[in-house]
């Protein structure tokens, strides 16, 4: 009976008090009071306990995700989580604790959302539903449905769809880390040379100039030390063929942008609805549907061009919404005035369409659902992880190191 890898709840989070470029203070609270804290801070203590039920375990589940794809750490970042609510959600050092959050997030801070089939918890985004929307859980209108009589399962399906599953009792450890704790190179066998090659045949998909790894056994052959050479030449670091640290941790940023970028192929059938014709100029300021076309096809190019930073979608163009269409402008030699006018629209849809007709729609580099709704059933890291035994604890991708000498990775 194989032992199934789940995540677990971290004991402690470290959380960044500020932009994940800022100058600000990293905070390690508990994760208990990291919950409580961020519960006490996005919702009213008020409102009906199932609304409370269905925000806590969103909130849990997305800072669960962030945990288990090690989303900063893969990125050279010394912490876990920030407090900015344009990346994470919102956590205010020092802020008093309301008593009735504080009862709920006892009972739920071990349990997580995921979809059937995956161990990752649910990256279980939530908006206002008032002054911002986005594709997740309105957290007014989880209120609103709690009044209406809806329970908390009822509301998170409501949002994120019936196929949710909700996991009980997660198990509390301290930090482990990925990263196998030495380099691998030719000739190592080990499961985390096959956890390698994974990794790299999910971002070969989305960069296709990286040869496919067809065996993938655990054996560090010559085919995955010419993929992990592509991998560092792309992305700017050195060439030699042997993943040290640097080169981990950005095959897990790669990695976790292409499932990010799953979640944004899946949207793809709402956006592709509202059109690609160019209407009128998009500016700063503006919301609305054509506000969140935009931020859909910006964060598709964000995966595929790193100049672009990446983006919320929640229809409101401000100012991460600026910065990217800035960086496209740049990017194309197009003058950087943050106005998606005509010439800057068409650039937009011409790469998204060139990414869409090479990789997303392409079964044979993108093992997800396309705009155009074909799917395809890969061999995930996730699936790996569920049907092997465990060799190796300290995996699957979970909090990463924050000691000072973790290198940074992004190029």
């Amino acid at each position: 009976m194989p032992i199934i890898v789940t995540p677990y709840v971290p004991t402690y989070i470290t959380v960044h008090l500020g932009t994940p470029d800022s100058d600000a203070e990293n905070v390690t609270v508990s994760f208990l009071d990291y919950i409580k804290n961020v519960a006490s801070s996005e919702v009213y203590p008020t409102w009906h306990v199932s609304a409370l039920r269905a925000n806590i375990l969103a909130q849990v589940s997305f800072a669960l995700n962030r945990v288990y794809t090690e989303f900063y750490p893969s990125q050279g970042y010394d912490f876990n989580i920030t407090a900015s609510t344009a990346y994470d959600q919102k956590f205010i050092k020092g802020r008093n604790i309301f008593e009735s959050v504080s009862t709920l997030v006892d009972a739920l801070f071990t349990s997580y959302l995921r979809r059937p089939g995956f161990a990752e918890p649910l990256a279980a985004s939530f908006c206002n539903g008032t002054t911002s929307t986005c594709d997740g859980l309105s957290q007014w209108g989880s209120e609103h449905l709690a009044q209406e009589g809806y329970n908390s399962v009822e509301i998170l399906q409501h949002y994120y769809g019936e196929n949710l599953e909700i996991v009980n009792n997660a198990p509390i450890q301290n930090i482990q880390y990925s990263y196998p704790g030495v380099p691998l190179r030719l000739g190592d066998v080990s499961p985390y040379v096959r956890i390698a090659q994974i990794m790299a045949n999910q971002i070969a998909a989305a960069y296709p100039a990286i040869p496919k790894i067809w065996d993938v056994n655990g054996v560090f052959d010559a085919a995955t030390e010419d993929a992990v050479r592509e991998i560092q030449h792309i992305f700017n670091l050195t060439v030699d063929g042997i993943i040290g640290k640097s080169t981990w941790y950005m095959m897990v940023h790669l990695y976790t942008g292409i499932l990010r970028l799953s979640e944004l192929v899946s949207q793809g059938q709402t956006y592709f609805q509202l059109g690609f014709t160019y209407e009128e100029a998009i500016y700063y300021g503006q919301q609305g549907e054509a506000v969140s076309l935009l931020q859909y096809l910006l964060s598709i190019l964000s995966e595929f061009y790193l100049t672009i930073p990446f983006l919320t979608i929640d229809g409101i163009f401000g100012d991460e919404t600026l910065a990217a269409v800035k960086a496209l402008q740049q990017d194309a030699g197009l003058e950087q005035t943050g106005v998606v006018n005509e010439e800057t629209w068409n650039v937009i849809v011409d790469r998204f369409l060139g990414i869409d007709q090479t990789v997303l729609s392409n079964p044979d580099f993108f093992p997800y659902q396309s705009p155009s709704g074909e799917t395809v059933e890969p061999e995930t890291l996730q699936e790996y992880l569920a049907t092997t035994p465990g060799q190796f604890p300290g995996f699957p991708l979970v909090l990463g190191s924050t000691d000072s000498d973790q290198e940074r990775s992004n190029p």
